[in-house]
């Protein structure tokens, strides 16, 4: 293969991860867009769909099924119950942990936050152990070969769902209602109360929408990076900093910066020689270059707050 081939094949392979990236760093931009904070949970909510996932697949195909047409249909079952489950646990989270700590110092539900996530990441591992699991693929996964670069259906099946969702989520926020409630609250919350909006369930809203997509974003993440409770930590970490790069509070934002920080961590690592290992490096230097370049992100605005 040579070199422009395989760089090619890179950016392709950079473009299905920044499609996972995109999918979790949506949660993160939309908590922060409302209540101006950083949910450190929700990576492992992402852990918490991915087992979920998995164990209704298993459930509803058994531990070795051949692909099929039902294999499928039970996939995207899984998916949607995993959405369900995780858009209840997220719900959940905010009611319990978050929204008592609302009016408290912004310190306060960080580190309620950072609890919440010890809490899942542990009792994931008191109930499923700390092995790894592989969620099987529920298709042929057999490459499809363009010249010299290869595609898999799993790499065409992740691109798909996440375009889908971000469409989906797009038009929620921009066409709908509550919607327009959720950017309203975005805004200026007393303002919102004020015009009759019910800011609590926006909220409340804006947790089940960001975790169900962190359900989705763990299920595509697993075929990869297997099923295991800390698989959320590093993956949820690096959708941050996607976040961030695009510019934290914006959705089209958090859909650039997974895309472009796939694509980096995908080209950079092999063009720098930057062992396998040692790949994670990328996210958080492109981190620190956008910080020190444009701490708002590509699309952030910049705001400066009252003091």
């Amino acid at each position: 293969m040579d070199t422009v081939a395989l760089y090619m094949q890179y950016i392709v392979n950079g473009l299905t991860l920044g499609a996972i990236y995109s999918l979790i760093a949506l949660g993160y931009t939309m908590v922060y867009g409302i209540l101006k904070f950083i949910n450190f949970a929700h990576g492992d909510i992402l852990m918490v769909g991915a087992f979920i996932g998995l164990l209704v697949y298993t459930a509803l195909t058994g531990e070795a099924a051949d692909p099929g047409a039902w294999t499928i249909i039970a996939f995207f079952i899984a998916m949607l119950v995993s959405m369900v489950a995780c858009a209840l646990l997220g719900m959940l989270i905010e009611r319990v942990a978050y929204k008592p700590l609302r009016n408290a110092n912004r310190l306060a539900p960080l580190l309620s936050a950072i609890g919440v996530s010890f809490i899942l990441s542990n009792g994931a591992a008191w109930i499923f152990g700390t092995q790894s699991r592989r969620f099987p693929y529920p298709f042929a996964n057999d490459p499809i070969r363009i010249g010299a670069i290869a595609i898999t259906p799993h790499q065409i099946v992740v691109v798909l769902v996440s375009v889908l969702m971000m469409v989906l989520l797009t038009f929620f926020v921009n066409k709908t209602r509550m919607g327009k409630a959720m950017r309203a609250a975005s805004l200026d919350q007393a303002t919102s109360m004020l015009m009759g909006i019910n800011v609590n369930r926006v909220i409340s809203l804006t947790f089940a929408i960001g975790s169900a997509l962190a359900a989705v974003g763990g299920i595509l993440a697993s075929f990869d990076f297997r099923v295991y409770p800390s698989m959320g930590t590093m993956t949820g970490l690096k959708a941050f900093v996607a976040a961030v790069i695009g510019g934290i509070g914006n959705i089209q934002g958090a859909m650039l910066g997974g895309v472009l920080l796939g694509i980096l961590e995908a080209v950079g690592a092999p063009l720098l020689h930057i062992p396998n290992s040692m790949r994670d490096t990328v996210a958080f230097a492109v981190l620190i270059i956008v910080l020190l370049v444009k701490p708002d992100g590509i699309l952030g605005k910049n705001e400066r707050e009252k003091v």
